[in-house]
């Protein structure tokens, strides 16, 4: 698997995962099928288009996940899809329908557009969210975990509409892959941290970075939490897209982390910042929570980047592109 003549579709590749995937693939000299909402706003795919190797290799495609079969075009031809699109607004008034039900209903679009098209493997970016949310906490999580949606509903905790709406996006696909014998494959990632191409502040980034910018709703979601470069899980991606005898679920956690690792490193790396030492309803002891990559490390696959790495690639570009708050001026002033 992976000739480098191979075609290849890329669905939400203008966000943050998605534009550094096509970068890598690009980079591998696979022909690209990128879609976006609108090809057409330059703001929003610069970052696409300016990538070495696009010109030759590198095409968009319009298609959105509320309106069913708008990627066929984009697919047919493709041997192989990489779906990452997801709707993540948070903040929804209405989220069964501007969040849940567009999730379902596009990524089963997009499995019958596959199967149309004869694709020879899907690989689906999931998330931690499918796997770990639940009253009950475990030490350690991997593939057979699966969030309890019933419960999301419930507590409403911040981002519970995501949680659901992966949830069920992920299990209404086995079903749909195991009654059309498709070739899919699943990738769990956990809090996505890293450079990025975009301009504006990756969701993933605006939870990470919370202990920087005092975002206070975001502390619980990283209180006791698992950590993946961008870079690394890009590989990933490619890695089992390419990997014949890949199948599954794949968690994908280089790291494992509390709120109180993250806020230390960050007061290390940028003391300009005023990044707090204790935290509201937090203990200043905290369990590790697990996730363990042992499947996708069995296959050969390797992490390459640190727990410094990450953060330290997403502030700077984030401070590239003037998105964080200016620094305190406390004395500790560091060009």
């Amino acid at each position: 698997m992976g000739s480098v003549s191979e075609t290849v579709c890329v669905t939400g590749a203008s966000g943050f995962i998605g534009s550094w995937l096509v970068m890598r693939l690009l980079e591998r000299g696979y022909m690209v099928r990128a879609t976006v909402r609108d090809p057409t706003n330059d703001k929003k795919v610069r970052h696409l288009t300016e990538l070495p190797g696009a010109k030759t290799h590198l095409t968009l495609w319009k298609a959105d996940l509320a309106d069913e079969g708008s990627f066929d075009e984009a697919i047919t031809g493709c041997t192989g899809v990489f779906h990452v699109a997801t709707p993540m607004d948070f903040e929804s008034q209405d989220p069964e329908n501007e969040v849940i039900k567009p999730t379902i209903n596009g990524l089963l679009s997009i499995m019958k557009a596959c199967l149309k098209a004869n694709v020879r493997r899907l690989v689906f970016t999931s998330s931690a969210g499918t796997v770990n949310v639940a009253a009950e906490r475990k030490p350690v999580y991997d593939e057979s975990c699966w969030s309890d949606t019933e419960f999301c509903r419930t507590a409403k905790m911040t981002g519970w509409m995501y949680f659901v709406s992966k949830t069920l996006a992920e299990q209404e696909a086995w079903k749909f892959a195991k009654e059309n014998n498709m070739d899919f494959i699943t990738i769990i990632p956990v809090l996505v941290v890293g450079p990025f191409l975009g301009s504006s502040m990756p969701p993933s980034l605006i939870t990470a970075l919370s202990p920087l910018t005092g975002n206070e709703a975001h502390y619980s979601i990283i209180k006791q939490v698992q950590f993946v470069h961008l870079d690394d899980l890009c590989d990933a991606h490619v890695f089992l897209y390419e990997h014949p005898a890949a199948e599954g679920r794949y968690v994908c956690s280089s790291h494992d982390a509390t709120i109180h690792d993250v806020a230390k490193l960050l007061r290390e790396k940028y003391p300009e910042y005023n990044i707090p030492t204790k935290f509201n309803n937090i203990p200043d002891q905290l369990d590790i929570v697990s996730f363990s990559s042992k499947k996708l490390t069995d296959m050969g696959f390797q992490y390459k980047h640190s727990f410094e790495d990450m953060f330290t690639g997403a502030v700077d570009t984030c401070r590239e592109r003037g998105l964080l708050p200016k620094p305190v001026d406390n004395g500790n002033t560091q060009k």
